[in-house]
């Protein structure tokens, strides 16, 4: 893609795991180590990321010549998204083919500029966007998130088959909700079950990228438009993506440069 050297995918199984506060706070981790990153949000029926990155009701985007447009900047980042271009308080009652064609039409009118990284925000489940974005787009990796709840690990196990016959390689697994610690007495207690990453990680023979926990002030700062690594870059969760972000451009780099001949020597 033009404008774009490295393209990460963001998804789930199903909705409601935290899979957008995920890609916006990787997304600025991966900013934070001097990387220049963008956000497209490809969910045309729920878009997130205008709020989560504090981008006012009403704002859109500058025209960049014709049938182009120029993304958004916010905490640094390109962005793009739905929400930019409609009233956000209407619905989008729009079949399959309408909603891929909105899709398409962001990812390639969009102006972006020289990016490292473009993260997706996909929407849940594996259907035409996810589809589209396949047939249609170089995808480097995808980020599988998830809760322990065996519930949601059934439709992440569909999440990563679905990557996996498009060709498309699996970075890693990221366990959201993992632990409650109680603010008042300070008793921490896996609310929605534990181990379902290491299960899932093991069973597709990829790896468990980070554990998040269920926090207040995760959902607070994403509401407000500060996400956590902004919010609160010192602190415990904006060194979990900071981790997070490590390893995405480990894994993609080390695709980069695994293209290469390979010599052995022997006897």
């Amino acid at each position: 893609m033009e404008g774009v050297k490295h393209i990460v995918a963001v998804a789930s199984g199903k909705g409601g795991v935290g899979k957008s506060t995920v890609t916006v706070n990787l997304a600025l981790a991966m900013a934070a180590q001097g990387f220049r990153v963008g956000v497209l949000d490809a969910d045309i029926y729920g878009p997130s990321q205008a709020q989560m990155l504090g981008v006012g009701e009403g704002v859109r985007p500058q025209a960049a010549g014709e049938n182009r447009f120029l993304p958004l900047q916010a905490h640094g980042l390109q962005a793009m998204s739905m929400a930019f271009m409609v009233d956000i308080r209407e619905p989008m009652v729009w079949r399959g083919p309408m909603v891929a064609g909105a899709f398409q039409q962001m990812l390639n009118q969009t102006q972006w500029d020289d990016l490292d990284y473009l993260f997706i925000d996909m929407p849940p489940g594996t259907g035409d966007i996810q589809l589209t974005l396949a047939q249609k787009v170089p995808v480097d990796g995808a980020v599988i998130v998830t809760t322990p709840q065996d519930i949601a690990l059934l439709d992440a196990r569909k999440g990563i088959e679905m990557f996996r016959k498009v060709k498309v390689p699996v970075l890693g697994v990221v366990e959201n909700m993992s632990l409650h610690t109680c603010s008042q007495c300070g008793h921490s207690e896996p609310v929605f079950g534990e181990g379902g990453g290491e299960r899932i990680a093991a069973e597709y023979d990829t790896r468990v990228m980070g554990r998040l926990p269920l926090s207040m002030g995760i959902r607070e700062q994403v509401d407000g438009g500060k996400p956590s690594v902004v919010a609160e870059p010192e602190g415990e969760v904006a060194a979990i993506f900071a981790e997070m972000a490590r390893q995405v451009a480990e894994q993609i780099e080390g695709q980069d440069q695994g293209d290469g001949p390979t010599i052995s020597f022997s006897d």
